[in-house]
């Protein structure tokens, strides 16, 4: 898996590039500190996953994510920031963000590049609780079109909670390939594109 770090602290490149490169399956192929150069390494050689801060001098990472996804619609981007801020959440969820995670959380950086890489979306448990305000105003889910069992509603619940395949499988004594065998029914059951959109459906409807 390759990826590219940009955070405007170059001890916080070079901290995250070793941490990550001591997982076999990541390889950090480049590393900057602006949105400019985000913009410049991803049209140089385009990595599976872009991990990317979000305040920066310049163009900020969000304002680079905007860019990047308008030459790249399939580009994955995750944003590692130190800020839970509400309207940076939303503009990142408006942008098509894979994820965003919040700094402190070190260890799950490294599970949430390889979560994002086999096509899931990644928002860390603080962004998770926040999803209820932040879909205010939102359309509703036409009501009604749906049939859904216990089981499918008790892994709504935990995507909802921020659970990782792996979680919801050791929650409901499941195999991860259930799990995700779920997940992928639900979606299309449901006909929403990922599991930021499952969460905000629970939220609307199940909680």
């Amino acid at each position: 898996m390759k990826i590219i770090i940009i955070d405007d602290d170059p001890f916080v490149c070079a901290s995250l590039k070793t941490i990550l490169q001591a997982d076999p399956e990541i390889s950090v192929t480049a590393t900057g500190t602006s949105g400019e150069e985000a913009v410049k390494l991803y049209r140089e050689d385009p990595p599976d996953i872009l991990l990317m801060d979000i305040q920066m001098k310049g163009i900020t990472g969000l304002e680079a994510g905007e860019q990047i996804l308008r030459e790249d619609p399939q580009a994955k981007l995750l944003f590692l920031t130190t800020f839970s801020d509400d309207e940076y959440i939303r503009k990142a969820l408006q942008l098509g963000a894979k994820g965003y995670l919040i700094k402190q959380d070190i260890e799950a950086i490294a599970p949430a590049l390889k979560a994002v890489e086999s096509g899931q979306n990644v928002f860390g448990t603080e962004i998770v609780t926040k999803l209820p305000s932040l879909i205010a105003g939102k359309p509703e889910f036409p009501e009604g079109n749906w049939e859904l069992g216990p089981r499918e509603r008790e892994i709504i619940g935990l995507v909802a909670e921020g659970k990782n395949n792996r979680e919801i499988a050791d929650a409901l004594f499941l195999s991860e390939g259930t799990v995700r065998n779920y997940l992928s029914a639900l979606l299309d059951k449901l006909e929403l594109r990922n599991r930021t959109e499952l969460a905000i459906f629970y939220y609307q409807h199940l909680k």
